[in-house]
């Protein structure tokens, strides 16, 4: 049976049901009494035992058979549910996790669990779980034993160059590379290490692989293989001169290693045992309970009226319909131009039905922000265990709708903040007696819409950020002068947390350092078009509120003209469009001004930005202005007409044109021109 064809189906499945059984132990941890949960995560991995056998996964198999194994005992009442027995748990659900994830790239799905299986025979044998304490001396026992070992696996030939290698005199080293956590071009820096370690020898293995490396696809650490005749202190200090290189570990790679430490890929699919599983007249009666359970949701899934479609589907959808709205536009026109009745009619009906297939395609496009937020209470849980705190997540509105591409990139920066309150914002569980506050912190993450965008909040009831200690660091920095310091309001000042580079960590920490990499937070939110504001309250508590827009491909946006020029603003940035008289302009800072509804905002004339040629002047007493906002800050965009509004497709400028300032995209209108789309946003500072 070609099994190819059912992958897609396999992962997603399988990413289901390891989601449910993480969600299903954390309710279990609040209710550990309560069989009807375990029961849920039993299913959920029996299913995923099935699928996985099915397919040929026989390592996810196997493991999800151990835990399985477990949950049993727990359901029979024979294992009482602990922090402990369920940290297990959670650890061999994070190996099934990583297990998919490297099938779903290409991968073979195996993985070394044999830590985790051993705990948790220890756990079904009902024997007591070695401390954290007895784990650590053991794995430094295990590591003096096997020092000549090595985190790469070699390949026969591999294996062979080296032994011939040490034959002729010469050794083999791995060295394990570190890049700063702020390094930009990674690909350049490993580049660089690579031709320093060239000169010195021959590098015969990298991990990642030498292509991944290329493309940047690895966190900040990678290994290399090199066999040399210099020492390992020499070679630590060359790489070490390597710019933005952090740390080099060196360690030797000896023939030994591969007699005692590694067997082949094909003996160790030999040695393995293969799990099989004894079925009792107990267990009988319990999998047929199962199987009917699962037919009565196998028949309520068959009745349900959705099917997965893949996303790259929908952008080929939504690109047709992008394509669509520009000639809708240019059939618009055409329309206008002739002035036929019955064009007329035929083009507002045919705008009418290609609007609602519009709300169709973007609402396809549309997924719940529960699909990220769903993995942060495993991760609250984990950290609070981490940092010795007590801390309780709340989540509302997860079932607020966000574009498919918006998703993807929210993951990442909501992750940083989060692990930035837990760790720098909460307090521990004494410090927060004494000041009064329950044991228990509280950490709220909120999303809801309003108008065109979706508001994600994130609010933490801990120590606040202390605005004094942030300015005074900013000023060391050099991120702002005294003089500008002593003008910023308190909004302002714990926004410059979002500066790159800062922080008022007083120690580094492996969870992360208050403003450590809140930067790119800022950067990835920006990118989407999006915004984000800090608000604190020292001892109480801070709130971050991301705006972000609700879809990224069609917007509404007003036109205007510059000379020939035109140019497209977004509506979401507008207030209102204004014609002001030139008398009514004034001057402050060395900046033209104009008193909108009791309000002083500054002038920004685009044709002096985009630099576009001026014809004659004819001497026009009057501008026309659109009042646009960022936060609380507004902008007047000076421009010479208005056209109108209009939906427009937006579409990239492409990698030659990414640091054009002001610009976001551009759009083809119905004329076949195109329109270059303002960025509110850099204008105003």
């Amino acid at each position: 049976m070609e099994m190819s064809q059912y992958l897609e189906v396999f992962i997603e499945e399988s990413k289901e049901n390891l989601q449910a059984c993480n969600e299903s132990l954390l309710e279990l941890e609040k209710n550990p009494q309560d069989l009807s949960i375990v029961n849920e995560i039993f299913r959920a991995a029996h299913t995923l035992k099935g699928m996985s056998a099915t397919m040929g996964y026989e390592d996810l198999a196997n493991l999800t058979h151990k835990m399985e194994n477990v949950l049993d005992g727990i359901r029979n009442e024979k294992i009482s549910v602990t922090p402990e027995i369920l940290d297990v748990v959670f650890k061999a659900v994070d190996d099934l996790e990583e297990m998919v994830l490297s099938i779903a790239g290409g991968g073979d799905g195996k993985r070394d669990v044999t830590e985790v299986v051993t705990l948790l025979q220890l756990i079904e044998s009902g024997e007591s779980l070695p401390s954290s304490q007895e784990i650590v001396e053991k794995e430094t026992a295990v590591s003096v034993m096997e020092e000549s070992r090595s985190s790469i696996n070699y390949e026969a030939y591999e294996q062979t160059v080296i032994e011939q290698s040490y034959e002729q005199g010469m050794k083999c080293f791995e060295l394990s590379v570190s890049l700063r956590d702020d390094c930009l071009l990674k690909a350049a820096r490993v580049y660089m290490v690579f031709e320093v370690l060239e000169k010195s020898g021959e590098v015969i293995k990298s991990e990642p692989t030498v292509d991944k490396l290329e493309e940047e696809q690895f966190d900040q650490s990678f290994t290399v293989t090199i066999i040399t005749n210099e020492n390992e202190h020499d070679l630590q200090q060359k790489v070490l001169k390597v710019s933005e290189v952090d740390r080099v570990e060196v360690s030797e790679v000896t023939p030994q290693h591969f007699q005692n430490g590694q067997a082949s890929s094909g003996e160790e699919e030999q040695q393995k045992p293969v799990a099989t599983d004894v079925v009792t007249p107990a267990k009988e009666e319990k999998r047929n309970e199962n199987s009917n359970s699962s037919k009565e949701s196998n028949k309520a899934a068959s009745s349900s009226k959705t099917i997965r479609v893949n996303i790259e589907r929908l952008d080929i959808l939504m690109n047709l319909f992008e394509e669509l709205v520009i000639d809708r536009g240019r059939l618009e026109q055409i329309s206008r131009e002739l002035d036929h009745p019955e064009l007329n009619e035929t083009v507002e009906k045919m705008t009418r039905i290609s609007g609602d297939l519009q709300n169709i395609i973007l609402n396809m496009r549309m997924v719940p922000v529960e699909t990220v937020f769903n993995r942060f209470p495993r991760m609250v849980r984990q950290l609070a265990r981490d940092l010795d705190k007590k801390i309780n997540i709340e989540i509302i509105g997860a079932e607020t709708e966000l574009d498919r591409t918006v998703i993807d990139e929210i993951g990442d920066p909501l992750v940083h903040l989060i692990r930035n309150a837990i760790d720098h914002g909460i307090e521990k569980p004494e410090i927060r007696r004494g000041n009064g506050k329950p044991e228990e912190g509280t950490v709220v993450l909120k999303a809801y819409h309003s108008g065109n965008h979706v508001f994600i909040e994130l609010e933490d009831d801990g120590a606040g950020i202390n605005s004094k200690k942030v300015l005074e660091k900013a000023i060391q920095k050099g991120i702002v002068t005294k003089e500008t310091a002593s003008t910023l309001t308190d909004r302002q000042i714990y926004e410059l947390i979002l500066a790159s580079g800062f922080s008022t960590a007083e120690q580094i920490s492996d969870i992360s350092g208050r403003g450590v990499g809140l930067d790119v937070v800022k950067a990835t939110i920006e990118s989407l078009g999006g915004s984000i504001t800090i608000d604190s309250t020292e001892g109480k508590g801070s709130l971050f509120s991301i705006q972000l827009p609700l879809t990224l491909s069609i917007i509404s946006v007003m036109l205007v003209e510059i000379e020939k020029e035109k140019y497209a603003i977004p509506l979401s940035s507008i207030i209102e469009t204004a014609i002001i008289k030139k008398s009514d302009i004034m001057k402050a800072h060395n900046q033209q001004v104009i008193d909108f509804r009791g309000k002083v905002v500054p002038l920004v004339f685009l044709e002096d930005i985009f630099e576009v040629p001026k014809e004659m002047d004819e001497g026009d007493e009057f501008h026309s202005v659109v009042i646009v906002r960022k936060g609380e800050k507004m902008a007047g965009l000076v421009v010479d007409s208005f056209i109108g509004q209009q939906e427009i497709v937006l579409k990239s400028l492409g990698n030659y044109l990414t640091d054009v300032f002001a610009i976001s995209g551009a759009t083809i209108l119905g004329d076949g021109q195109v329109a270059l789309i303002v960025d509110c946003n850099a204008l105003i500072k």
